[in-house]
């Protein structure tokens, strides 16, 4: 019976290592602010995981640092703008239109038209090889050659 009771506190101890972060703020526009960011910053060590859906050390970093840069103020784009600084445009889901997303974007476009085009001139090469047909001395020759009988005995 003892061993039973040991066990089953330790099976209930468990859930005393559930955290649940506790946030005070001092508008509901600062709360409001805080809560979308950590819905539309995604977390740099994790599959495509926002910073308030991971469970990751460095969510839990960059979830303290927004709220911090809440608390102190600061608008969406400026807490939005020191996150790319430190982390690239990695950390947003809409990265700006530069050269290198422009690779990204066109890139596989440009490939596909490419093949087209690829295939386009060898069906009219291919076309344009059959529509020649044989000179008239071809077609002697030819016609020589499947009607010798004696030059399948050889």
């Amino acid at each position: 019976m003892k061993k039973w009771l040991i066990a089953l506190a330790m099976f209930f101890s468990f859930t005393a290592y559930a955290v649940i972060e506790v946030h005070e703020f001092d508008s509901p526009e600062q709360e409001r602010q805080f809560h979308e960011l950590n819905q539309t910053l995604r977390c740099p060590k994790c599959q495509n995981n926002t910073i308030g859906d991971s469970n990751a050390e460095l969510a839990l970093d960059l979830r303290q640092k927004v709220y911090e840069m809440t608390k102190a103020g600061k608008s969406k784009q400026e807490i939005v703008d020191y996150m790319v600084a430190r982390y690239g445009n990695f950390v947003t889901y809409k990265p700006p239109f530069t050269a290198a997303t422009a690779i990204l974007w066109f890139g596989p476009l440009l490939v596909v038209l490419g093949g087209f085009a690829i295939m386009i001139t060898r069906t009219k090469r291919n076309q344009t090889t059959r529509k020649e047909s044989l000179s008239s001395d071809d077609n002697e020759r030819l016609d020589a050659l499947l009607n010798d009988k004696d030059g399948d005995s050889k």
